[in-house]
C-alpha cells in the first residue's frame, strides 16, 4: 500500500484529516516527532473521529528513526520548493510521501536527498494546506495503483 509521511507536523487539525484519510484508503501513516500538538489533542481527536482505530498510524522520535525502522522503498518529498509536477510520476504500491511541517516546509538537507515533486498553483500563491496537498497527491498516487483495497 502507499504511506504518508508527516515530517513535524504542527496543526493537529491537519493530522487529524490524515488519520480519517489514510483509514478510508488503506495507507499507512508515519508521524515524525517533535509535534506542534500533543498526540492527545481534541482537535485531532476531532478531526479523525473514529477513525484513529482503523487508521495505521506509526509514531518515531526523529528522521533518522523513521528511515531505520520503516525502511521505505521510494521516497518522494512533496515540496513548493521543487518543479516536478506530481501528476507527472509513475507510482508504485510501497511508494512513500514525505510531507514537511505546515509553516517551512521540509528542510533543504532531507529535500535534497529525495526525488521532489509539487503541485501546480497559481504563480503569486506559497502553498497549499497541508491535509489538501497529502490527499491530492495520495489519491493520484493511490489511482495509478488501480485504488487496491477499494469496494
Amino acid at each position: 500500500m502507499l504511506n504518508l509521511v508527516l515530517f513535524e507536523p504542527e496543526i493537529p487539525n491537519n493530522t487529524g484529516s490524515l488519520i480519517r484519510l489514510s483509514a478510508n484508503m488503506g495507507a499507512n501513516l508515519h508521524l515524525i516527532k517533535p509535534f506542534g500538538f500533543e498526540i492527545t489533542d481534541k482537535r485531532l481527536r476531532r478531526a479523525g473521529l473514529d477513525y484513529q482505530e482503523l487508521a495505521k498510524v506509526t509514531e518515531y522520535d526523529n528522521f533518522a528513526a523513521y528511515l531505520a525502522e520503516a525502511k521505505p522503498n521510494r521516497v518522494f518529498a512533496v515540496s513548493s520548493k521543487v518543479e516536478t509536477n506530481y501528476a507527472q510520476m509513475r507510482y508504485q504500491s510501497g511508494d512513500s510521501f514525505l510531507f514537511g511541517p505546515e509553516t517551512r516546509g521540509l528542510p533543504p538537507e532531507i529535500l535534497a536527498q529525495y526525488p521532489g515533486i509539487t503541485l501546480p498553483m497559481q504563480a503569486h500563491s506559497r502553498s497549499l494546506n497541508l491535509s489538501n496537498c497529502v490527499a491530492i497527491v495520495a489519491y493520484e498516487a493511490w489511482r495509478q495503483i488501480e485504488f487496491i483495497g477499494a469496494k
